[in-house]
Protein backbone atom coordinates (compact mmCIF):
# COMPACT_ATOMS: atom_id res chain seq x y z
CA UNK A 1 0.00 0.00 0.00
CA UNK A 2 2.53 2.04 1.14
CA UNK A 3 4.16 1.92 -2.74
CA UNK A 4 1.33 2.63 -4.45
CA UNK A 5 0.51 5.62 -2.12
CA UNK A 6 4.36 6.86 -3.10
CA UNK A 7 4.05 6.86 -6.33
CA UNK A 8 0.57 8.23 -6.80
CA UNK A 9 2.06 11.13 -4.73
CA UNK A 10 4.65 11.18 -6.99
CA UNK A 11 3.03 11.12 -9.99
CA UNK A 12 0.70 14.48 -8.39
CA UNK A 13 3.75 16.18 -7.85
CA UNK A 14 5.24 16.08 -11.32
CA UNK A 15 1.90 17.15 -12.47
CA UNK A 16 2.51 20.57 -11.10
CA UNK A 17 3.47 22.86 -13.78
CA UNK A 18 5.86 25.40 -11.87
CA UNK A 19 5.91 26.72 -15.43
CA UNK A 20 2.11 27.53 -15.65
CA UNK A 21 2.62 28.76 -11.46
CA UNK A 22 5.17 30.60 -12.15
CA UNK A 23 3.55 32.56 -15.37
CA UNK A 24 0.60 32.99 -13.18
CA UNK A 25 2.43 34.55 -10.12
CA UNK A 26 3.98 37.21 -12.03
CA UNK A 27 1.10 38.42 -14.65
CA UNK A 28 2.61 36.49 -17.41
CA UNK A 29 0.85 34.89 -20.63
CA UNK A 30 0.39 30.90 -20.09
CA UNK A 31 3.33 29.47 -21.19
CA UNK A 32 1.52 26.90 -23.76
CA UNK A 33 0.48 30.73 -25.80
CA UNK A 34 3.60 31.08 -26.98
CA UNK A 35 7.48 30.45 -28.49
CA UNK A 36 7.83 26.44 -28.36
CA UNK A 37 4.34 26.31 -26.82
CA UNK A 38 6.18 23.87 -23.97
CA UNK A 39 5.28 24.97 -20.15
CA UNK A 40 9.19 25.42 -19.18
CA UNK A 41 12.06 27.26 -17.56
CA UNK A 42 13.39 27.93 -21.30
CA UNK A 43 10.05 28.77 -22.64
CA UNK A 44 9.39 30.75 -20.03
CA UNK A 45 12.76 32.70 -20.19
CA UNK A 46 10.98 33.96 -23.62
CA UNK A 47 9.19 36.39 -22.00
CA UNK A 48 12.41 37.97 -21.04
CA UNK A 49 11.97 37.74 -17.11
CA UNK A 50 14.53 36.07 -16.03
CA UNK A 51 12.22 35.79 -12.18
CA UNK A 52 9.79 33.48 -13.40
CA UNK A 53 12.39 31.44 -15.60
CA UNK A 54 14.25 30.73 -12.29
CA UNK A 55 11.16 29.94 -10.21
CA UNK A 56 9.69 27.16 -13.20
CA UNK A 57 13.34 25.69 -12.91
CA UNK A 58 13.97 25.70 -9.58
CA UNK A 59 10.14 24.16 -8.92
CA UNK A 60 10.91 21.45 -11.66
CA UNK A 61 14.16 20.51 -10.53
CA UNK A 62 12.52 20.27 -6.92
CA UNK A 63 9.64 17.96 -7.35
CA UNK A 64 12.21 15.76 -9.07
CA UNK A 65 14.61 15.84 -6.47
CA UNK A 66 11.54 15.99 -3.17
CA UNK A 67 10.04 12.63 -4.68
CA UNK A 68 13.11 10.43 -4.87
CA UNK A 69 14.59 11.69 -1.68
CA UNK A 70 11.15 10.68 -0.48
CA UNK A 71 10.83 7.16 -1.91
CA UNK A 72 14.98 6.53 -0.55
CA UNK A 73 13.25 7.37 3.11
CA UNK A 74 10.25 5.75 2.69
CA UNK A 75 12.35 2.61 1.85
CA UNK A 76 14.86 3.25 4.62
CA UNK A 77 12.17 3.51 7.27
CA UNK A 78 10.18 0.43 5.35
CA UNK A 79 12.38 -1.34 4.13
CA UNK A 80 11.30 -1.26 0.68
CA UNK A 81 13.45 -2.48 -2.21
CA UNK A 82 14.70 0.32 -5.26
CA UNK A 83 12.12 -0.77 -7.76
CA UNK A 84 9.98 1.64 -5.14
CA UNK A 85 12.61 3.98 -5.65
CA UNK A 86 12.83 3.77 -9.66
CA UNK A 87 8.73 3.76 -9.48
CA UNK A 88 8.72 6.99 -7.93
CA UNK A 89 11.27 8.25 -10.61
CA UNK A 90 9.44 7.46 -13.27
CA UNK A 91 5.89 8.18 -11.74
CA UNK A 92 6.82 12.10 -11.01
CA UNK A 93 8.95 12.52 -14.72
CA UNK A 94 5.53 10.78 -16.05
CA UNK A 95 3.59 13.44 -14.19
CA UNK A 96 5.52 15.97 -15.79
CA UNK A 97 5.43 15.17 -19.22
CA UNK A 98 1.44 13.87 -18.81
CA UNK A 99 -0.21 16.27 -16.47
CA UNK A 100 -3.17 15.37 -14.87
CA UNK A 101 -4.08 18.65 -13.79
CA UNK A 102 -3.16 20.08 -17.72
CA UNK A 103 -4.90 17.46 -19.50
CA UNK A 104 -2.05 15.05 -19.51
CA UNK A 105 0.00 17.65 -22.02
CA UNK A 106 3.14 18.87 -19.85
CA UNK A 107 6.81 19.86 -20.31
CA UNK A 108 9.32 18.16 -21.72
CA UNK A 109 10.93 16.75 -18.69
CA UNK A 110 14.41 18.48 -18.77
CA UNK A 111 14.15 19.90 -15.52
CA UNK A 112 12.38 17.58 -13.46
CA UNK A 113 14.60 14.57 -14.83
CA UNK A 114 17.71 16.89 -13.69
CA UNK A 115 16.01 16.62 -10.01
CA UNK A 116 15.62 13.21 -10.19
CA UNK A 117 18.99 12.28 -10.88
CA UNK A 118 20.33 14.55 -7.90
CA UNK A 119 17.75 12.62 -5.93
CA UNK A 120 19.27 9.44 -7.48
CA UNK A 121 22.73 10.53 -6.94
CA UNK A 122 24.20 13.84 -6.33
CA UNK A 123 27.21 12.75 -8.78
CA UNK A 124 24.76 11.67 -11.56
CA UNK A 125 22.74 14.98 -11.28
CA UNK A 126 25.92 17.28 -11.35
CA UNK A 127 27.44 15.37 -14.37
CA UNK A 128 24.40 15.68 -16.14
CA UNK A 129 23.78 18.84 -15.74
CA UNK A 130 27.00 20.03 -16.40
CA UNK A 131 27.25 18.33 -19.98
CA UNK A 132 24.04 20.62 -20.76
CA UNK A 133 25.20 23.76 -19.38
CA UNK A 134 28.40 23.22 -21.49
CA UNK A 135 26.92 22.10 -24.49
CA UNK A 136 24.35 25.14 -23.72
CA UNK A 137 27.32 27.72 -23.66
CA UNK A 138 29.25 26.16 -26.78
CA UNK A 139 26.02 25.91 -28.82
CA UNK A 140 23.33 28.43 -27.22
CA UNK A 141 20.74 25.64 -28.03
CA UNK A 142 18.89 24.45 -25.23
CA UNK A 143 16.75 21.23 -27.17
CA UNK A 144 20.76 20.08 -28.28
CA UNK A 145 21.88 20.61 -24.32
CA UNK A 146 19.12 18.55 -23.37
CA UNK A 147 19.45 15.92 -25.61
CA UNK A 148 23.03 15.33 -25.45
CA UNK A 149 22.51 14.84 -21.55
CA UNK A 150 20.73 12.29 -21.97
CA UNK A 151 22.53 10.77 -24.50
CA UNK A 152 24.96 10.39 -22.00
CA UNK A 153 22.62 10.22 -18.53
CA UNK A 154 22.44 6.29 -19.08
CA UNK A 155 26.29 6.16 -19.06
CA UNK A 156 26.68 8.41 -16.37
CA UNK A 157 24.37 6.46 -14.15
CA UNK A 158 26.05 2.93 -15.34
CA UNK A 159 29.45 4.53 -13.62
CA UNK A 160 27.75 5.79 -10.13
CA UNK A 161 24.94 3.61 -9.72
CA UNK A 162 25.45 -0.01 -8.38
CA UNK A 163 21.37 -0.76 -8.68
CA UNK A 164 20.49 -2.35 -12.06
CA UNK A 165 16.80 -0.88 -11.91
CA UNK A 166 18.11 2.16 -11.29
CA UNK A 167 20.09 2.23 -14.46
CA UNK A 168 17.24 1.13 -16.12
CA UNK A 169 14.71 4.31 -14.59
CA UNK A 170 17.40 6.65 -16.01
CA UNK A 171 17.85 4.85 -19.56
CA UNK A 172 13.32 4.95 -19.47
CA UNK A 173 13.95 8.40 -18.30
CA UNK A 174 16.28 9.79 -21.28
CA UNK A 175 14.44 7.77 -23.91
CA UNK A 176 11.57 9.39 -23.00
CA UNK A 177 12.75 12.90 -23.05
CA UNK A 178 13.83 12.39 -26.29
CA UNK A 179 10.95 11.27 -27.69
CA UNK A 180 9.46 14.58 -25.93
CA UNK A 181 12.33 16.32 -28.19
CA UNK A 182 11.64 14.85 -31.72
CA UNK A 183 10.16 18.20 -33.16
CA UNK A 184 13.26 20.17 -32.24
CA UNK A 185 15.31 16.97 -33.37
CA UNK A 186 13.57 17.75 -36.80
CA UNK A 187 14.24 21.52 -36.13
CA UNK A 188 18.03 20.62 -35.40
CA UNK A 189 18.48 18.42 -38.35
CA UNK A 190 16.88 21.63 -41.06
CA UNK A 191 18.91 24.68 -38.87
CA UNK A 192 15.66 26.42 -37.29
CA UNK A 193 16.16 25.43 -33.77
CA UNK A 194 15.61 28.49 -31.65
CA UNK A 195 18.69 29.81 -29.30
CA UNK A 196 18.12 30.34 -25.68
CA UNK A 197 16.56 33.05 -25.04
CA UNK A 198 15.28 33.72 -28.45
CA UNK A 199 11.88 34.93 -29.19
CA UNK A 200 11.90 32.10 -32.27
Amino acid sequence: MITVVLIFSAYLLGSISFAVVASWLFKLPDPRSYGSHNPGATNVLRTGKKAAAAVTLLGDVGKGWVAVAAAKYVGEVWGLGDEVIAGTALAVFLGHLFPIFLAFKGGKGVATSAGILLGLNPWLGVLTISTWMVVALVSRISSLSALLSALLAPLYAYLLLEKGILIMAVSIISVLLILKHRLNIANLMAGKEARIGKSS
